[in-house]
């Protein structure tokens, strides 16, 4: 770390959490009888605090004898009911934190000449959405708090939040990438099934919130083994007519960090970005009509690695990797929300995305101390990605309150149309190349969902069926003295049918809780590809496997809990990981799938304790997984040539331990922080493989260990007249990668915003890694080879921006 970040640390204390704590209510409901289970309407129902019998909520039955009260928050009560001709029935009530519906169990009156007096103790659950959920440890952030990131991706504004960290255009939770991203709570193209594509280009100002599940229970996709993210979309449901307009615009790449290496086109600076951005609502009796559109245009200097490659016959090569990158991104998404009756709700929307990429890269290759060009190759990619989406829902709400049937149909339609063009530079020639890849991606959703409050709890079921296709063809189109391999083109069929059961029962008491589930998922997977190819053949697997959540949880007190988490989980390699076709997006390093992938199997187990105290909380979590089968990339050589290639394989057995701890604290009105630490140890066992491509070759590696992890501190001013600055420091630590070590890494963003306009009108200004300090640093080393690359991407950028609510 530099001085100047040493000398601006101190500074960047002065701010508040990112996290906006949720209202904690719940909706308790019940029915009253007479001894004949007769219904007994306009019967008086007064909830009253325990210790001091103060009037908290009050109600009156229906003709159906049933009575729900709104809007409870955790504490200890006394429930009584009273109606003239019968006896007063007094019940404590303890108010949890599971479940934000739940049912009190049938109340019996007596008639008063039977004399009869019944106490009985009901524990109801509420829903506390605050930062960490008391249920499955989920944190939710709210986007618009995130000052220091406003205007930009969804993917700039994670990289702020506690417990996620961003590694090569991935989101890493707790240093690791198997992360499954949601949108709205499904699974979407938009951001990719069990990968992440995308999340840099869907402009924030589309999300409301944002929720970091570390151990999701059963009713979530067991894909993904470091745990979920849930991007919320906006979506308003006030009376009339309502909205919110927005534009930002700012630059990035202010200067140049690196000079390029001689002879190739200059790299981009001053790269623009706007984001203009609309939601609009209209409310009225049964109808809720809403429409959100955003565009994100952005030129971003999306590349500028640095690489120094050594072989073991003594060869040095050194390159450069440029790519400037144009990008718009445009999404909408509309609906309407049909409530036919109090009990019965249909939802039809549909989400469309367009994003339009224009690359040009340059790739010089010299020698070792520089003096000769050996080759220059400068390429254009062409690419447009189209998203349709279509979802309907329906919900029944029976007349207790809570209990709710969902039956669920998403349509998911992506096409990814690619096309790229190669000049290649060589001493003695010039030759073009191209190829064009077309793939069109289609999925069918269809989940029924069942919850059922109880007593001291609830239980949630439901089944899941997906049926995805995914048809691909690649045409290389060689020119004079083409590199390509041609011979690995043409068409592949990727056919992936999922079935899947769950059931999850909470419990809670006022000193335990506990949850258990099970999921059961059938999967089967088939890739078709061109008999014709050269190395590999169509292949695929099935498997049924449970999948199952346990969580247990001690409060000692109010302030105090201990938690432990068990659960397992996949990830299943997506599409593009055993895709045949080799990526010539580095022209001598070259990325290739591998059919034969199979999934990861991922064990965890977690101890939590969580203190509140009346300005903040302390949560620190100790964890440990154990995967088998870790899907990984291995980069080798073949003989008689300086081109590596870098292969997905399954490298055997791995291990991440490690311990979180997120500290919240408000000092004052004016000021609050949030300090998120994560100290980890990775370890992948010695392993051997056999890459296939392009010819075969084995590659073996000693077990790697080690010791890493990151702080995170982020800290806001709440000043008068709705004056707010905010200002996050990031450190990230050396880590293993496949092969390799990454070094460390640190930025800074800081942000203000001003309420105007009473209270309508917003604007802010904000910068992302201020000290432009950003820097990702590499070393691998493969069998007869070894380099090392240090990326000056765009990380610096300032913007500006303004939006209205009306």
């Amino acid at each position: 770390m530099n001085k100047t970040a040493l000398l601006l640390f101190p500074a960047c204390m002065v701010i508040s959490s990112l996290a906006s704590a949720q209202t904690v209510s719940v909706t308790a409901s019940g029915r009253i009888i007479n001894k004949d289970q007769t219904a007994i309407p306009y019967a008086h129902i007064i909830l009253k605090k325990e210790k001091d019998s103060t009037f908290t909520a009050g109600t009156i039955t229906n003709e159906e004898g049933r009575f729900s009260i709104t809007g409870i928050k955790p504490d200890h009560y006394l429930l009584e009911t009273s109606i003239n001709g019968y006896n007063t029935y007094t019940q404590p009530i303890f108010i949890g934190t599971l479940s934000e519906f739940l049912e009190i169990p049938t109340i019996v009156l007596a008639q008063k000449q039977e004399d009869e007096t019944k106490i009985e103790a009901v524990t109801i659950t509420a829903s506390k959405k605050n930062e960490i959920d008391s249920r499955l440890d989920k944190k939710t952030y709210s986007v618009a708090d995130n000052i220091s990131q406003s205007g930009g991706s969804v993917l700039q504004s994670m990289q702020n939040l506690p417990g996620i960290t961003v590694q090569d255009g991935k989101v890493q939770l707790r240093g690791n990438d198997k992360v499954t991203v949601l949108i709205d709570g499904k699974q979407t193209a938009l951001t990719g099934f069990g990968s992440q594509t995308g999340l840099d280009n869907i402009p924030a100002s589309a999300i409301d919130k944002i929720e970091i599940i570390n151990n999701p229970s059963s009713k979530y996709d067991a894909n993904g083994n470091a745990g979920i993210i849930n991007i919320i979309m906006k979506k308003n449901k006030q009376n009339g007519w309502n909205g919110k307009a927005g534009f930002t615009a700012g630059l990035g790449s202010l200067w140049i960090r690196k000079e390029n290496l001689p002879t190739i086109r200059p790299q981009y600076t001053l790269t623009p970005k706007i984001n203009p951005s609309l939601s609009v609502n209209y409310r009225k009796n049964k109808v809720n009509i809403f429409l959100q559109a955003d565009n994100l245009y952005t030129e971003t200097l999306n590349k500028n690695e640095f690489v120094t490659r050594t072989y073991d016959n003594g060869t040095v090569i050194n390159s450069q990797l440029k790519r400037n990158r144009n990008t718009n991104f445009f999404t909408t998404k509309a609906g309407i929300d049909w409530n036919i009756d109090p009990q019965n709700t249909v939802t039809i929307s549909g989400m469309y995305g367009s994003e339009k990429i224009i690359d040009r890269g340059d790739q010089p290759f010299l020698n070792g101390n520089m003096s000769q060009r050996l080759r220059l190759w400068q390429f254009l990619e062409d690419e447009l990605k189209t998203t349709a989406m279509g979802t309907a829902s329906y919900q029944h709400k029976f007349k207790e309150a809570g209990h709710v049937l969902n039956v669920g149909f998403n349509y998911t339609f992506h096409r990814e149309d690619e096309k790229y063009f190669y000049d290649n530079y060589l001493p003695s020639s010039t030759g073009t190349d191209a190829f064009k890849l077309l793939s069109d991606e289609q999925v069918y959703d269809f989940n029924i969902d069942y919850i059922k409050p109880l007593k001291y709890g609830r239980i949630e079921t439901g089944i899941k069926l997906r049926n995805r296709s995914i048809p691909t063809n690649m045409n290389f189109i060689p020119g004079a003295n083409s590199v390509l391999d041609v011979s690995a083109g043409g068409k592949a069929d990727y056919k992936e049918f999922i079935p899947a059961v769950y059931g999850n029962y909470v419990f809670e008491n006022e000193k335990w809780e506990a949850e258990l589930g099970l999921r059961l998922e059938y999967v089967k997977i088939q890739y078709d590809v061109n008999p014709n190819h050269p190395t590999y053949k169509s292949d695929g697997y099935n498997y049924t496997q449970p999948f199952p959540n346990f969580r247990l949880a001690y409060k000692i007190d109010d302030r105090n809990k201990f938690s432990v988490f068990y659960n397992r989980r996949v990830d299943r390699p997506n599409e593009v990981d055993i895709r045949i076709f080799p990526k010539y997006d580095d022209a001598e390093i070259i990325k290739v799938g591998n059919p034969a992938l199979r999934p990861q199997f991922t064990n965890s187990i977690e101890l939590g304790y969580k203190h509140n105290w009346d300005t903040g909380y302390l949560y620190s979590a100790l964890y440990h997984r154990f995967a088998n089968g870790t899907i990984t990339r291995i980069s080798s050589i073949v003989p008689n040539s300086t081109l590596i290639y870098a292969i997905f394989q399954n490298a055997g057995k791995s291990y991440n331990t490690g311990l979180e701890t997120i500290w919240n604290q408000k000092i004052s009105d004016v000021y609050s922080f949030n300090i998120n630490g994560n100290l980890y140890r990775n370890q992948i066992n010695a392993f051997t493989v056999q890459n296939l491509y392009p010819q075969p070759n084995t590659f073996a590696a000693a077990q790697q260990t080690a010791l890493s992890g990151n702080i995170k501190m982020n800290n806001v001013f709440h000043f008068s007249k709705g004056f707010d600055m905010q200002c996050t420091f990031v450190y990230l630590a050396p880590d293993i990668i496949p092969q390799g070590r990454i070094k460390s890494r640190f930025s800074m963003d800081a942000g203000v915003k001003k309420a105007i306009q009473k209270g309508k009108g917003e604007l802010f200004l904000n910068a992302s890694d201020l000290l432009n300090t950003m820097v990702i640093k590499k070393s691998v080393q493969g069998s007869g080879f070894a380099y090392t690359s240090n990326d000056y991407y765009e990380t610096q950028v300032v913007r500006l921006g303004y939006s209205y609510k009306f």
